[in-house]
């Protein structure tokens, strides 16, 4: 195995001009353009290249980054923003208004198809008064509109018009604005980024190297061996190994992520809530975690430290005399211990992404636990690309097993709302429509926490999806690095700072 580790760093460092930070994504990026990034590891590397007008401090307060300072009019429906001077692109283009305003009218553009469009719904209009001076329309009163400038920001001189293609030149050759610029692709996707010397502050690291490395032990091997420097999310069953390491520091972290199971609501039987209950009654959710780690079971689609969650919602429970009333109720009988209506096997195929971490310890677990209640199960693991075919686009699937991961905003609108641009399981409650609605536009935050409490009891009770867990989470880091400070949500937020001693 050292041998192997060994020629495995020195195959790494035949290619690289110095020694790299080098970590490793269980999946390489498939595509680097953060207004098409659908996976974290996309969502890691866009925090190296790009960046946004707002963005988190240390204190994971909202502060100026390609801005410099905002005015908001009396009437809170526009604001003005003046940006940061002597910021340039990659290529040495200075970034100016004309970017910002690119970049809005893009992701409004229905042709572009980005699932991030819903970041810019609620500005109207965005106008260059001048290179440094953005203003921006809203359609309607906004408090505190910097909260959500957050979306990372294109070069307008890179791209012929707004209706942007993921087959667009650009996702070959990124550039931004950011600390790191991308300088190879390489066959065995892998990507070589260097430091950007014309950032403002010059960063600690000189050259970062992400590599894909499926097996998820095998990447702590290689930490373990000292060819990696870091690790996204260290495996609980590798913990105990890295804590011994003296060359090795851990970093526990929070996220905003969560499991669920989610149900195809436009196929029988799962349009019948019973149906979908009883299966939730059918799981016992703490023997499905227990073989992958630890975290805090939850009741609905927010972390418990979300000042939206309710707490007042218990975790559904496991109940196999409950599920069993439930089935009864919705017409089905046991015969010859499967549950059966009429000529109607209740028969479900299970759906993972193989690239979603412990999803097969996790599903067949899952499907040993409803057979033994009475539920054929067959299993599916998809890659990326069947993944998106399946699910996102052609919504063929019984059940699936996935995870969602937020910012600090906690947005569950593409997820919930009827209309919501990632509601595949085809939930529709006009009632949650409504609470959605009102916790966007309202600009008093009690009156939105309680309405997003109320949706969380809501869909609790309708199990559109059964939520399952919050997971505890580490990070691990070569002792060599110093300065280390790392985002919850996104990684390398704060990578510049970053050092190799």
């Amino acid at each position: 195995m050292k041998r192997l580790l060994l020629l495995f760093a020195l195959t790494w460092t035949t290619w690289s001009w110095a020694k790299p930070f080098r970590y490793a994504e269980d999946q390489a990026p498939g595509i680097i353009n953060p207004i098409f990034a659908t996976t974290m590891s996309e969502a890691r590397i866009n925090e190296l290249v790009f960046e946004s007008l707002y963005a988190d401090d240390q204190q994971l307060r909202n502060a100026p980054l390609l801005a410099e300072s905002h005015e908001i009019s009396s009437d809170g429906m526009s604001m003005t923003i003046f940006l940061r001077p002597g910021v340039s692109w990659h290529d040495g283009t200075p970034f100016v208004a004309d970017d910002v305003v690119f970049t809005v009218r893009a992701l409004q553009d229905p042709s572009t198809l980005s699932a991030e469009s819903g970041k810019v719904r609620w500005i109207e209009k965005a106008e260059s008064i001048d290179r440094r001076t953005v203003k921006l329309y809203f359609h309607d009163v906004q408090l505190k509109p910097q909260n959500k400038l957050t979306f990372k920001i294109l070069p307008s001189h890179r791209f012929t018009q707004t209706a942007i293609r993921h087959s667009d030149p650009f996702h070959t050759n990124p550039i931004g604005t950011g600390p790191f610029q991308v300088v190879r692709f390489n066959d065995d996707n892998s990507v070589a980024l260097q430091r950007y010397d014309g950032y403002r502050v010059r960063a600690g690291l000189p050259n970062i190297s992400m590599r894909e490395v499926t097996d998820k032990s095998y990447q702590a091997r290689l930490l373990h061996y000292q060819s990696l420097e870091a690790l996204v999310r260290v495996l609980p069953r590798d913990l105990a190994q890295l804590q011994n390491n003296r060359d090795v520091e851990l970093y526990p972290y929070q996220t905003n992520s969560w499991w669920y199971i989610g149900f195809n609501l436009n196929r029988s039987p799962f349009n019948d809530v019973r149906v979908r209950q009883a299966i939730g009654h059918s799981i016992d959710v703490g023997a499905l975690l227990a073989p992958i780690g630890t975290g805090e079971l939850i009741s609905g689609p927010f972390v418990p430290s979300s000042p939206y969650y309710n707490h007042d919602v218990p975790v559904r429970g496991y109940n196999p005399v409950y599920a069993t009333q439930l089935l009864e109720d919705a017409g089905f009988e046991k015969v010859n211990g499967l549950w059966r209506k009429g000529n109607q096997t209740l028969s479900l195929r299970i759906t993972a992404h193989k690239r979603l971490e412990s999803s097969q310890e996790v599903v067949i677990n899952l499907q040993s636990q409803l057979k033994s209640q009475g539920i054929e199960v067959f299993v599916d693991f998809l890659d990326e690309a069947m993944w998106k075919a399946n699910i996102w686009r052609g919504q063929d699937f019984d059940m699936l097993l996935s995870k969602w991961s937020f910012d600090r905003n906690e947005d569950v609108r593409n997820q919930l709302h009827s209309r919501g641009g990632l509601n595949f399981t085809g939930y529709d409650n006009s009632t949650v429509d409504e609470l959605l609605d009102d916790a966007r536009d309202t600009k008093n935050p009690h009156t939105k926490k309680q309405a997003l409490r109320q949706l969380h009891s809501i869909v609790q009770e309708d199990a559109p999806m059964l939520f399952l867990w919050t997971l505890d989470s580490y990070s691990a880091m070569s002792s060599n690095v110093k300065n280390v400070m790392i985002h919850p949500f996104y990684f390398f937020t704060w990578a510049q700072q970053w050092r190799i001693q």
